[in-house]
């Protein structure tokens, strides 16, 4: 690969269309190509390597953050082009920790006699004083749309019934277990309307599985990473 290579060229060996290489060139996600004398783009085989690794980088962590690294590892410092790879290493393992006590959380709640369970409908101090949570907290969830009680009486004052219950039991484990409340979105979506947690489980090892995925892209974009990394010619 001696000659410059064409736009179609990069575009047929990394599976873009011409447009994409087009656009990544402008987004900064590969290095600047050098023109030719007809005015043509010249690539080289780092540029092929470079959209390689976005591919592989989108794959693992999205397009967004993809770009973004990528403009890092060609512009930063190799200390921060380095440790910007490490931090997407360890959001996934951290990912993973997060899904892994969320599925411990419910699992220890299933075990829990049925006698244990809270009553048919509660206040929102009741439930508060059940879970061990203020009343704020409870209020924060619904604003987040993790929870739907009920509002009854001149006052619209909540009162929470078995479903509405199981969901904040369920809440209150996963942010104890220290899952992030964007996260619990899912989580409260499969289980609402269910009144048990076989969904929410059921959403947890998808969730496992797509982190899994996600984690082998990022592994096999390895060695081209690395290479955007030599090429960009830092003195360290």
């Amino acid at each position: 690969m001696d000659r410059p290579l064409r736009t179609a060229d990069v575009a047929r060996t990394t599976g873009y269309s011409v447009q994409q290489v087009r656009d990544l060139e402008r987004l900064g996600v590969v290095p600047p190509v050098a023109r030719g004398p007809n005015g043509y783009r010249a690539y080289s085989p780092r540029h092929v390597t470079a959209v390689r690794a976005y591919r592989g980088l989108a794959a693992a962590v999205g397009p967004v953050v993809a770009r973004r690294t990528m403009a890092t590892l060609q512009g930063a410092p190799l200390a921060d082009a380095a440790a910007a790879l490490t931090d997407l290493h360890a959001q996934l393992a951290k990912e993973r920790t997060e899904t892994l006590q969320a599925l411990a959380a419910l699992d220890a709640i299933r075990a829990e006699p049925a006698a244990s369970s809270p009553g048919s409908v509660l206040t929102i101090t009741e439930l508060g004083d059940a879970l061990g949570v203020r009343t704020s907290t409870l209020r924060h969830w619904e604003s987040e749309g993790l929870l739907e009680p009920e509002r009854v009486g001149s006052v619209r004052a909540r009162v929470y019934d078995r479903p509405a219950v199981a969901a904040a039991r369920v809440v209150a484990a996963l942010r104890a277990a220290g899952y992030g409340i964007p996260a619990l979105h899912d989580v409260v979506a499969a289980m609402r309307g269910l009144g048990d947690t076989a969904d929410a489980e059921a959403a947890l090892r998808e969730r496992l599985d797509r982190i899994a995925t996600r984690s082998g892209a990022l592994l096999r974009a390895g060695a081209d990473l690395a290479a955007v990394l030599d090429d960009a010619g830092r003195d360290g």
